[in-house]
């Protein structure tokens, strides 16, 4: 490794495991100083003591406006301030059918994986502000908030929520030169996502996912190195898709839905509801 975060301070919520801790080792790896905030305490202490004396953990609930502020206190009284910001803690959150869906669990999905987001980017900046040095913040959005089909409902209406407030937040604070992005994972073999049998999710994925290989934390750690690095200076509002072509693929509802089956026997235009008709030619096969 080398040591393009030398002299950094670093906060990674969700850091003991999944992504948020591939990114944690990577960071330190390359030379940061980290906090780890993280609901988990078994692993988050055992993380902090593998990883040596750059490393500090406390216990946070990320939903919680005094556990965030206390998790920024701790890096400025441990390592001197804070030049990284990395908002990834979150959840699946509440599932079902919108018509089943519970207002608390709702509510409760939205606390965990928006607030929480916005409560990073408050008490950072206003450090980074206060700092005068500028720095990056960097939320952790999905796939799932970029279009429909890729997640829950209410993860999905959560995670596009993120994907905005990183970009109005960017705007906002680039005038103190804090840069503001949003990585968008697609599917990670992380603990959150395969719940312990990543057998099934690798029997579904490469339907969908055009890239051979699964995507791991290590990736995600390699976007937010590049977006906390100063390789990223003049990167500000951005959300990078990594997610081994998921999303370019698109929904590909033509290759599960019967509706489609016999679509690419026909050419034409469709209008849909504005009541003109359709018009099409079918093709010679």
């Amino acid at each position: 490794m080398s040591d393009r975060l030398q002299n950094n301070v670093a906060i990674v919520t969700g850091g003991a495991s999944g992504m948020g801790l591939a990114t944690v080792e990577r960071f330190v790896a390359e030379g940061a100083s980290v906090v780890i905030g993280d609901m988990n305490a078994a692993a988050g202490e055992e993380a902090a003591a593998r990883l040596g004396d750059r490393v500090r953990f406390t216990r946070a609930d990320v939903s919680v406006e005094d556990d965030v502020a206390a998790l920024v206190e701790l890096a400025v009284d441990a390592f001197g301030g804070l030049d990284i910001m990395f908002n990834n803690a979150g959840i699946g959150g509440a599932f079902g059918p919108v018509t089943e869906l519970d207002v608390d669990a709702w509510d409760e999905t939205f606390a965990i994986d928006v607030r929480s987001v916005f409560l990073g980017i408050k008490h950072a900046a206003r450090v980074m502000i206060g700092g005068g040095k500028g720095g990056s913040i960097i939320n952790t959005a999905s796939v799932a908030g970029l279009g429909g089909g890729a997640g829950p409902l209410a993860y999905s209406a959560a995670k596009a929520a993120v994907a905005n407030l990183s970009v109005a937040a960017a705007l906002e604070l680039a005038p103190h030169r804090i840069r503001v992005n949003a990585i968008c994972p697609g599917v990670i073999h992380t603990p959150l996502m395969h719940a312990g049998k990543p057998e099934l999710v690798d029997e579904w994925l490469p339907a969908l996912q055009p890239w051979p290989d699964r995507g791991e934390g290590a990736h995600i750690a390699g976007a937010a190195l590049f977006l906390a690095s100063e390789d990223s200076t003049f990167v500000t509002g951005q959300q990078l898709v990594v997610d081994g072509g998921l999303l370019a693929a698109g929904p590909r509802v033509t290759q599960f839905s019967h509706m489609f089956k016999d679509l690419n026997s026909l050419a034409g235009m469709a209008y849909g509801t504005t009541g003109q008709k359709p018009r099409y030619r079918r093709l010679d096969r």
